[in-house]
């Protein structure tokens, strides 16, 4: 069933396409990348260029109405990323196109449907005009510290799981306040330009969600994996050394580029593919 390499959903869903950078996550945007091959190819729904400054060729934000009732046509249920090629939440998305896709997920209760937005600000200030159907997960990306404050807007809308996507994680996050989270997805940066994810940033937020108990998927690493514990001046060729010293001795993390398809997906020899469902299920998410 699945039809996308994203390994924590099983097929995407566009009804926008489109978007523009607006914080450094996006710096090294797959979905602009694509757009710009994609339009190449002819493809219809990427023909609409964006701002050179802040988008791109065949990435600029376009509606598309005949997709939403796409959903109608998948006859086994499944988890759907939405716009996995676009932000539903750009304010150049009409209200009421929003409405209409939360329409289609409420009237197609056996799928699972995962929005994930970087304007987190718009969700508290539409969250009142909009259905918000328990099949229906939202997600902020939180990429930095900066973007810690997507979390306060987050938990200010009614969904029945909100979730934290913190890809590419750039840097620490410190210590979190998950209260009315339901679900953490952390992983590292893909493609050329690649910055590496320090494996403690990501320790830590697996440490806060066991201990409170929130499921916890670590999606990469990305296209830099740690390879061990090595001196400063013992780096392979053609690896770095991140982060400060962590003993006496001055040993910091080594790590490596690696192909795309031979990404590690564990962390401290374990993979974590935890979902929210079973809370949904027994009631405990709020």
């Amino acid at each position: 069933m699945a039809d996308t390499s994203i390994e924590w959903t099983d097929t995407t869903w566009n009804p926008t396409t489109g978007c523009d950078k607006i914080s450094a996550g996006c710096d090294n945007c797959y979905a602009l990348t694509m757009a710009r091959r994609l339009k190449a190819m002819g493809q219809e729904k990427y023909q609409t260029d964006g701002d050179p400054r802040t988008s791109g060729p065949g990435f600029g934000l376009a509606v598309h109405e005949d997709t939403l009732t796409t959903p109608f046509t998948w006859r086994k249920p499944r988890k759907v990323f939405v716009n996995s090629m676009s932000d539903l939440f750009h304010a150049k998305v009409p209200l009421d196109f929003v409405r209409r896709v939360f329409e289609v997920i409420e009237a197609t209760p056996q799928h699972t449907y995962q929005v994930l937005t970087k304007r987190a600000s718009r969700l508290p200030k539409v969250a009142d005009k909009l259905p918000w159907p328990p099949n229906l997960w939202m997600g902020v990306s939180v990429e930095s510290a900066d973007e810690l404050h997507r979390i306060d807007d987050l938990r200010k809308v009614p969904a029945k799981v909100a979730f934290l996507s913190c890809e590419p994680l750039i840097g620490p996050l410190g210590d979190l306040d998950l209260e009315g989270i339901h679900w953490v997805i952390v992983g590292g940066e893909s493609g050329p330009r690649v910055r590496p994810m320090h494996p403690d940033w990501a320790r830590s937020l697996r440490d806060q969600c066991v201990r409170a108990g929130v499921p916890f998927f670590f999606k990469q690493w990305g296209s830099w994996a740690p390879t061990g514990w090595f001196g400063i001046g013992r780096a392979l060729p053609g690896s770095i050394l991140v982060g400060e010293p962590v003993d006496e001795q001055g040993h910091r993390v080594e790590m490596a580029r690696v192909a795309k398809k031979s990404e590690m997906r564990e962390l401290d020899g374990r993979t974590w593919d935890e979902f929210p469902e079973a809370r949904v299920l027994n009631g405990t998410a709020s």
